[in-house]
């Protein structure tokens, strides 16, 4: 299914803002890397770590007519999307990041539950719990779950590295590969401790997939050269959490990865480096995603 609408759009105004967040304990720290990442809550709001330095504002500015549920960052411009559960898609950054449709004000059969920018920067997908995808822009549209009886909704979605195609991944840690993309772990795994709520592509051949426990598992070649594929670096499982894990980003070069949790928390993996948290802030919203400033 491909739906082009070109529905209302939020451009926000870009404002500095310093993170006071309190550095809070995290995991494995492995060699320190640059980079840095937003975290983005239900409500829209988008905080800044490390080289990600810029507040993309507040929501309070504009209008959203149901939560937050995902987010994507195109390097190609240095802005980002933020996507509603109802499919409204909002630019966020500079104003070169483009509108390119939504489903927003559209009738769904499912909610949307994430979004994947292409390589150009010039279009995204969404995808909804029930496989169906949405593509927008230079996006192509290579297939969906949509109509298909699924054992455990959809969570997520990655581009693969050409842009040429997707995976999409299901609660229960199916995974279904379109276009050039690989399914490298299509099955879904009864022994799973928590639902899957995530899935991060990797720069080189690989994706790995993330727990509401913080379990993390590793799907692709275990290439220590980077960019690599997608080694295993640590996880939270097993873990007592305040809250469940929510989204991952990973670093430029496969080496390492993030993970956020509801209430702002963040963890660090392999070389990874910790920018800082908003466990420490009274959130008024869930967070529900992240992103590198890799992409």
């Amino acid at each position: 299914m491909r739906r082009t609408a070109r529905l209302g759009v939020a451009v926000m105004t870009v404002v500095a803002w310093a993170s006071s967040a309190a550095t809070v304990g995290t995991a494995a720290v492995g060699s320190a890397t640059a980079g840095g990442y937003w975290l983005s809550d239900a409500n829209g709001t988008v905080y800044p770590f490390g080289d990600a330095s810029t507040f993309y504002g507040h929501a309070g500015t504009w209008h959203i007519n149901a939560p937050i549920v995902g987010m994507a960052y195109t390097p190609a411009t240095g802005g980002m999307w933020l996507a509603g559960a109802d499919g409204g898609v909002f630019q966020v950054g500079p104003l070169g990041t483009g509108f390119y449709g939504s489903t927003g004000g559209h009738r769904l059969s499912a909610p949307i539950v994430g979004m994947a920018a292409t390589p150009s920067g010039k279009g995204y997908w969404l995808v909804g719990a029930d496989g169906g995808v949405f593509s927008f822009g230079d996006a192509t549209f290579y297939g969906s779950e949509a109509g298909v009886r699924l054992n455990a909704p959809v969570v997520g979605i990655a581009a693969s590295r050409t842009g040429h195609g997707y995976e999409l991944a299901a609660a229960d840690g199916g995974v279904f590969a379109f276009g050039d993309a690989v399914c490298w772990g299509c099955e879904a795994r009864p022994a799973f401790n928590a639902p899957i709520v995530g899935i991060a592509a990797s720069p080189g051949p690989g994706y790995w997939l993330v727990a509401a426990d913080g379990g993390v598992f590793a799907y692709g070649p275990h290439d220590p050269n980077p960019p690599a594929g997608a080694n295993f670096f640590g996880s939270l499982g097993g873990t007592r959490l305040n809250a469940p894990v929510v989204g991952m980003a990973v670093t430029p070069d496969a080496q390492g990865y993030w993970l956020v949790a509801a209430d702002g928390g963040v963890f660090n993996f392999g070389d990874a480096t910790f920018h800082g948290s908003a466990a420490a802030l009274a959130l008024p919203h869930p967070m529900v995603g992240m992103s590198g400033t890799a992409g």
